[in-house]
């Protein structure tokens, strides 16, 4: 898919070696027919993560996007803004609601302190080399 860089209206930056990363972003992918989304693999040798004044422990920690102006975002809000980019933000719509905003919350950093260990139970690979 060639996709002009104005277009993208949000970055996803993404663990490429994490088996559960991977399989979401090829889906989110197949949806970007409108190239409304970027994509960046955090681990790629040319991502540089003192660029935006963090550690690459930093962003394997926890998931991070990027707006065109360069804010950088983490958390569930980042998966907000990339669900409304592919234009399937209705899905993720009830984790900004006032009310249930701090349970999701809470749900994403259980989940983000486990996602090593759940990728490679999931991927049926003990040894996922996703967060090494």
């Amino acid at each position: 898919m060639n996709i002009s860089p104005t277009q993208i209206e949000f970055t996803l930056l993404y663990d490429g070696l994490c088996p559960l990363c991977s399989k979401e972003v090829n889906w989110l992918y197949s949806r970007n027919k409108h190239g409304r989304l970027g994509f960046k693999d955090i681990n790629d040798a040319d991502f540089n993560p003192a660029v935006y004044g963090k550690t690459q422990e930093d962003f394997m920690a926890e998931i991070h996007g990027l707006y065109p102006d360069g804010q950088l975002i983490k958390g569930m809000g980042v998966f907000r803004e990339t669900y409304k980019a592919v234009g399937l933000g209705w899905l993720m719509a009830a984790t900004g609601w006032p009310v249930l905003k701090p349970l999701f919350d809470l749900i994403y950093r259980v989940f983000a302190k486990y996602r090593v260990r759940l990728a490679g139970l999931i991927a049926g690979d003990k040894s996922c080399n996703c967060g090494k």
